[in-house]
């Protein structure tokens, strides 16, 4: 068995572990309960989401009232993708080689996710008002996926 490497000596990996932390709670905070049919509004029953009422009427619109595949969408995320990412920053953090099949297959899920969510996004009836500010805060979420694959797929220090 090879020597593993602790965590902050891998700035690669602390970045993934710090995004993917923020992506957990960010799925059970605000993707889980919108999926779930709380509403995103300014008198919404859930804090999160109510706090997220003015970056939806300044940025993106469809989630005040979501179409069907946005639901679909939010809850993929808080009911599959955040979950898996628990796993994913475990083995990170361990370096398990089944981190390379649970890596793939969230770097698949994650990507096609983002995919149909951009797809809503800019071909729905609101596409975004500020196209840079928007990606700014979106396009980490298609990035991070394909990075962690490659990752995974390519580093020798999770191989048994």
């Amino acid at each position: 068995m090879t020597p593993r490497t602790a965590i902050i000596r891998r700035p690669i990996d602390l970045l993934f572990l710090a995004f993917f932390s923020i992506s957990i709670l960010y799925g059970f905070l605000f993707s889980l309960p919108e999926g779930l049919g709380v509403p995103v509004s300014a008198d919404s029953p859930w804090p999160p989401l109510r706090a997220l009422h003015g970056w939806a009427v300044a940025e993106e619109p469809a989630h005040l009232n979501p179409p069907p595949n946005l639901i679909a969408a939010t809850l993929f995320d808080g009911l599959f993708q955040a979950p898996i990412l628990l796993f994913v920053v475990i083995g990170l953090i361990r370096q398990r080689p089944w981190l390379i099949p649970v890596g793939l297959i969230y770097a698949g899920a994650g990507t096609t996710n983002m995919f149909f969510y951009f797809v809503q996004t800019f071909l729905g009836d609101h596409p975004p008002p500020n196209l840079g500010y928007y990606l700014v805060f979106n396009l980490p979420w298609l990035i991070a996926p394909i990075a962690l694959g490659c990752r995974v797929l390519f580093n020798k220090d999770l191989q048994p």
